[in-house]
């Protein structure tokens, strides 16, 4: 990205957040930093912690703070004696870094049991899965033309593009902020993509109006609950975890978490940061860390302070900034709210236009963008854990349910689901951002040695997009306190990775 598309999105920063200068990193005798803090252990988190030990060596202080459940996101509930993922749920078979993570950790994937899909417009199913592939591709063609060939060309193009990011971060590369990052992998097209909203790109493409309402909006709603206004590169995201290719982790996704902390020896401290505070002394630049835990409050210096929560007012951190010059404190836009509500019952097939139970085929139902549908997807799920002998539940036979809806369900909505249940279990998650074409990303450097990895989230919210910007953050504060300026926001590095082989 060059200088020129960045000077709107700095003067509107600069004002809230001091630039870091690079010689108010590390300090001048070279001593390696003796604490780090980093602030939430969902997957962002955690995996910053095993990076940062990666990078830092085995003798620095790895503090990780968390005022609720380590994996955030990444969460279980339990029904009738079996776990669900309530969170994050799917991970994408060309996740390299939850791939690795899995890997070190002695993991397993989790069993896939097939199931098909359907699309519902509030009054029929309107697209459906069969068990022939050659028909549904068939069926595709015939409704839509080639737009589904022209969408998973552009999905496909985009991902290739995106991979660059293992191979500029195996050789030790960083970004300083989410726009350099995004400049590196697909020059000015990526940024321009977090600016202009998704319908726009696909029609400009040549997806057809039709292919946009009835396959993207119902992917759109079950992934991020929002609609084809959402910017263009946030829509690639889902879309590329839309495919078949996608796995998850045999007891939850969020042994990932639990696993890097311990993998990273860190110091996981149960308690809610209340503020933070840059401090000036013999040792250089330090943040002081108030916080509280079960036994009362306390507080902590250190060298370098991770942020691996969402600062936004509508998520509520808790975090105030002290004694910082400029002040700053929470920063613009909002998290979009979305219920996930794991229901054990009898689906009522007949709001599908299926009566007869026994005839529905569909293992889950996504819905179109229309105003008097009151849920975004429902679906049968199957446990964390898989024991070869599993099958999926048949729609006669009570089972498992997760709906996702913009609010809480009413008990009127649930009967309309379900013909019966015996238990339900709400989860209200502050989700992904709610995004917009016209926000601006949120920066990477909030001050020297202070950085903030959910910035990454406005440019896409997925598993592998916080485990990319961890190691990210763990390269940059590196190199920032080792003063490696040639290590960062380096130009044509597809070049210079292919003279440095």
């Amino acid at each position: 990205m060059g200088c020129s598309l960045l000077p709107l999105f700095v003067a509107v920063l600069a004002a809230r957040f001091v630039v870091a200068d690079p010689e108010e990193h590390g300090p001048v005798d070279g001593a390696p930093p003796s604490k780090i803090a980093v602030v939430g252990a969902g997957i962002g988190g955690s995996a910053t912690a095993h990076f940062l030990r990666q990078h830092f060596g085995p003798e620095v202080q790895v503090d990780v703070f968390e005022k609720g459940e380590v994996g955030g996101r990444l969460a279980t509930v339990t029904v009738n004696h079996n776990d669900y993922e309530s969170g994050g749920s799917i991970i994408h078979s060309l996740n390299l870094h939850m791939q690795e993570f899995v890997k070190q950790l002695g993991l397993k994937y989790r069993r896939n049991v097939a199931g098909k899909m359907a699309v519902f417009n509030g009054e029929e199913v309107i697209l459906e899965e069969t068990d022939w592939y050659l028909l549904d591709l068939f069926r595709l063609w015939w409704r839509y033309g080639i737009s589904f060939i022209r969408l998973q060309m552009w999905v496909e193009e985009i991902m290739e593009k995106f991979m660059r990011i293992y191979k500029y971060q195996a050789h030790g590369y960083a970004f300083s902020s989410v726009e350099e990052l995004l400049d590196s992998l697909g020059s000015s097209g990526f940024i321009n993509m977090t600016r202009r909203p998704l319908s726009d790109s696909l029609l400009e493409l040549g997806v057809s109006q039709r292919f946009i309402d009835e396959v993207i909006a119902p992917v759109m709603r079950i992934n991020y609950g929002q609609n084809v206004s959402i910017p263009a590169f946030v829509g690639a995201v889902s879309l590329a975890g839309a495919q078949n290719n996608l796995w998850a982790v045999e007891g939850g996704n969020k042994l990932v978490c639990s696993g890097l902390l311990k993998m990273a020896s860190a110091n996981l401290l149960q308690a809610q940061v209340n503020s933070i505070s840059p401090i000036h002394s013999g040792e250089g630049l330090q943040y002081q860390l108030s916080f509280t835990t079960a036994t009362g409050t306390a507080s902590e210096l250190y060298d370098i302070v991770v942020l691996a929560t969402p600062l936004q007012a509508s998520v509520g951190s808790g975090v105030q900034f002290q004694g910082f010059t400029p002040p700053f404190d929470e920063l613009p836009g909002s998290y979009h709210s979305t219920v996930a509500t794991i229901v054990h019952g009898y689906l009522n097939t007949s709001f599908f236009g299926f009566p007869d139970p026994r005839l529905f085929p569909f293992a889950s139902v996504l819905t179109t963008d229309t105003p008097d549908l009151f849920f975004n997807s429902v679906a049968s799920v199957c446990p964390v854990n898989i024991s070869a002998g599993f099958r999926r539940k048949q729609p006669q036979e009570a089972g498992v349910y997760k709906v996702f809806s913009p609010q809480l369900l009413e008990k009127s909505q649930l009967k309309t689901l379900f013909r019966s249940y015996y238990s339900v279990q709400v989860t209200e998650w502050q989700a992904c951002p709610r995004y917009s074409s016209s926000q601006r990303l949120p920066p990477v450097e909030l001050h020297p040695n202070l950085y903030y990895l959910n910035g990454i989230e406005w440019a896409g919210s997925a598993m592998e997009m916080s485990s990319v910007a961890a190691k990210n953050i763990a390269l940059l504060a590196y190199h920032r306190w080792n003063r490696q300026t040639d290590m960062v926001d380096q130009r044509d590095l597809v070049h210079r990775i292919k003279t440095e082989l």
